[in-house]
């Protein structure tokens, strides 16, 4: 007897640039390299926010230089409000943030830093396959900062208590959530910014978690 069986639920990523010609390539791109995505467009921030509220997106890509409405400037100060906005109404939403300048994304640190999602930054001077890796890294629920935002190593107790409790006694995530008395998910979610912090990332040859021991106990977090 035949059975309809659900297909799954294709990825739906939004482009927003106000620059035709990068929007277009970055579209394309995304096109070949996620072919089974719906992807869509928006030229201004109103624009993809009017969308957001509509569709429910997998990932979110952006020019942290944005014009907020049709005919005006675009301004990081935009960006900024734009993040902001995303983060709280979407908060386990994927996100990649095209720009020059990094540095602007200082002031969002704490907000960065509680956000459920995945979070990369991608210079926009690097090659297209850079872009295509901090894509993959979002929609893996990575996080990846810029450098200026990971100086001077600070991790949240709960993240000590994560990185210990793991390399010191052994524990998998579920036993560790269990003495936190959070979910599973939660210490999953710890685990992306110990990473970001101790700027560990995916790399097919090498292991995440023994890298993130090393790194730890060459910050002397753990004996």
């Amino acid at each position: 007897m035949y059975q309809c069986v659900e297909k799954p639920n294709k990825q739906k990523i939004l482009v927003i640039d106000d620059h035709e010609s990068v929007l277009y390539a970055t579209v394309n791109v995304l096109k070949q390299h996620y072919p089974e995505a719906d992807i869509f467009q928006a030229q201004t921030i109103k624009s993809a926010l009017n969308q957001a509220e509509s569709i429910k997106f997998d990932l979110i890509i952006f020019d942290l230089s944005m014009p907020a409405n049709v005919g005006e400037t675009a301004q990081t100060e935009n960006g900024i409000q734009l993040i902001k906005t995303l983060m709280r109404q979407y908060p386990t939403l994927n996100i990649v943030i095209q720009t020059a300048t990094p540095r602007a994304l200082i002031r969002l640190k704490a907000a960065i830093s509680n956000h459920e999602g995945g979070f990369t930054v991608a210079d926009k001077g690097l090659p297209m396959n850079e872009m295509l890796t901090k894509v993959d890294w979002a929609l893996r629920g990575v996080n990846y900062t810029p450098k200026e935002m990971r100086s001077g190593l600070e991790l949240k107790p709960e993240w000590i208590k994560v990185i210990q409790m793991a390399f010191k006694e052994g524990l998998h995530d579920i036993p560790i959530g269990q003495r936190l008395n959070v979910a599973e998910r939660t210490v999953r979610h710890y685990w992306t910014k110990i990473y970001d912090v101790l700027g560990v990332y995916p790399d097919k040859s090498k292991n995440l978690r023994i890298q993130a021991e090393i790194r730890a106990r060459e910050e002397g977090l753990i004996d």
